[in-house]
């Protein structure tokens, strides 16, 4: 039996290691499996464990006010010492880009445990855009043993940096699995949210979700979006725009103090994962700059304008499920105007392949898993 500690810390890597979590679980006679959490995001991260069903073996709660990414990664790589030390796991399971990722894989590498990287080979070859995640991955790349790559371009991303084939599996994303088990439990689901965002909605209203947070926005970027959102706003009164509004102050302070007066906007809190699914379903387009939900979106039969110059995710831009529009405020208004206007184009967007996967990465990264062990 191999021993297999899965590392996270954010809301988002909690949505796409979830599934990979019950998926080990499932097999106890092969694997010895613990959760280790750094709670990089406290509140969000504990309401996504709640609704998989998920405990943690060890919750370091690292999460403290005014944190930086020094702070951090110190923090990171010395709390996980002694759990290394004591669990001695044989595989350390790690996701994406984030500085929980980057510290655990370079932790596990001290403790000489394999690493394996879910979410691998993603690139956007500037090291500034995303910040710090482009170097986190690049990073736990260069340490990790296998890399489990979504898509065939990350594939290929791996491969132009020698890293060896054999060690690369192609899966899909494992967001996929989580959202297709999420969606029939969320079909019916009633909160005190979503309650309340009904009774802001009129029936069959069109509905514009809005997402933002990352760092490389934070300024001038944030400035440009909440202007494009007050455009949108004053020549589609009829429609609906919903922001869940993240708790960093740096987006804070410009959407309340540019949006907070516009009738048809409504700013709430953070949501859940699975409210904030619901209201995806609910929604007809999606303006973000999240990484994730430019996954998810298509998947749903939503069209998506995503608020990033560059992306590690250019499959979707190809496949035509997401369009980059950047922070520019003409070009974000111009775009959502004519998805909401354009009938066709609309259609043919929510139409398209969702280049991400087919729900079944998990059960791939298990069987390579175990062919890598028993062969």
């Amino acid at each position: 039996m191999k021993k297999i500690l899965v590392v996270f810390g954010t809301r988002p890597e909690a949505i796409k290691m979830a599934p990979l979590v019950k998926e080990f679980q499932k097999q106890p006679d092969h694997f010895h499996t613990k959760v280790c959490i750094t709670a990089q995001h406290r509140e969000m991260l504990d309401q996504v464990l709640d609704f998989f069903e998920i405990t943690s073996d060890y919750d370091l709660d690292l999460m403290k006010p005014g944190q930086n990414l020094y702070s951090l990664t110190i923090a990171i790589i010395e709390s996980l010492k002694p759990i290394l030390e004591t669990f001695t796991p044989d595989f350390v399971f790690v996701h994406g880009d984030t500085t929980t990722t980057m510290a655990a894989s370079i932790a596990s590498f001290y403790s000489k445990s394999k690493v394996c990287h879910i979410e691998a080979g993603l690139r956007t070859h500037n090291k500034f855009s995303p910040f710090p995640e482009e170097i986190n991955r690049q990073i736990t790349g260069r340490i990790c043993d296998l890399h489990f790559a979504p898509t065939e371009a990350s594939k290929h991303n791996l491969l132009a940096e020698n890293i060896s084939k054999k060690d690369i599996l192609v899966t899909g994303n494992t967001v996929i699995d989580a959202l297709f088990e999420s969606i029939t439990r969320v079909k019916n689901l009633s909160t005190e949210n979503i309650e309340n965002i009904k009774k802001r909605l009129f029936p069959e209203q069109e509905v514009i979700l809005v997402t933002g947070h990352r760092r490389e926005n934070h300024g001038e970027g944030f400035e440009r979006i909440c202007q494009a959102l007050k455009e949108i706003a004053k020549l589609k009164p009829k429609v609906k725009i919903i922001y869940p509004v993240h708790l960093n102050p740096m987006v804070q302070e410009p959407v309340n103090r540019h949006l907070k007066d516009s009738k048809n906007i409504l700013l709430i809190s953070p949501l859940s994962y699975p409210e904030f699914i619901w209201l995806m379903c609910r929604s007809k387009i999606i303006i973000t700059d999240s990484g994730g939900v430019q996954e998810e979106a298509p998947s749903l039969g939503k069209p998506v304008l995503v608020m990033r110059d560059i992306t590690e995710r250019p499959e979707a831009v190809e496949a035509g499920t997401v369009i980059l529009v950047g922070t520019n405020k003409e070009r974000i208004v111009n775009e959502a105007l004519d998805l909401l206007d354009n009938k066709e184009r609309f259609q043919l967007m929510s139409e398209l392949h969702n280049p991400y996967g087919d729900g079944k990465a998990c059960s791939r990264i298990i069987e390579f898993l175990k062919a890598r062990i028993y062969d």
